[in-house]
């Protein structure tokens, strides 16, 4: 049983699991912003982020390998992706067959304040928030829709914050295999 996306199918879901904030992609850019633009110092305090913007910026990264280690012994796991460089768009499509969509429902998740503050300092649209940074989500898990609840109690109970972000579709455009769905528009799906 692999990880790699090969068992991935039409129907599955995408589980995600919090990141601890930026991690270790988009620093080009957050230089470019906090420090080019808004001549801040890794010691200025930013008000969004109740504390020193250095602190903020170099939350260690989470590491995932005991959660992953707990769910694929057990649990029927299609994929997994770390979003690391590339942000959730470029991560994600790696693992999902060529023949897939995927559909992620926006708001489903905590997006950390530190996102927002720079995506608001900075005027950076959505597209180019979710292309450069993990936005909140470390980990992505694909999993069949009959174990999406099995698997949230599992990461939960290990004290992890996963939240369903996501499912794979059949595919509606070639050249645009994510589509993202507000929460209002779920109802419709």
């Amino acid at each position: 049983r692999g990880i790699d996306g090969s068992g991935v199918r039409q129907g599955d879901k995408l589980i995600g699991i919090a990141s601890s904030g930026i991690h270790s992609n988009g620093f080009s850019l957050v230089r470019k912003i906090c420090f080019d633009h808004l001549g801040l110092t890794v010691d200025s305090v930013v008000s969004e982020l109740e504390m020193p913007l250095g602190e903020a910026l170099l939350t260690p990264t989470r590491i995932y390998a005991n959660a992953v280690r707990n769910l694929i012994k057990d649990l029927p796991i299609h994929g997994l992706a770390h979003i690391t460089g590339g942000g959730i768009p470029d991560n994600i499509l790696r693992i999902i067959p060529n023949s897939c969509g995927v559909r992620m429902f926006e708001n489903s998740w905590k997006v950390p304040a530190v996102f927002r503050y720079l995506q608001e300092a900075g005027n950076v649209s959505e597209p180019e928030m979710r292309r450069t940074f993990n936005c909140g989500l470390g980990m992505i898990a694909v999993v069949p829709e009959a174990d999406v609840q099995e698997v949230l109690d599992r990461l939960h109970g290990m004290e992890e914050q996963a939240f369903l972000v996501g499912e794979v579709t059949a595919l509606s455009e070639p050249d645009n295999r994510m589509h993202w769905v507000a929460s209002d528009d779920l109802k419709a799906c």
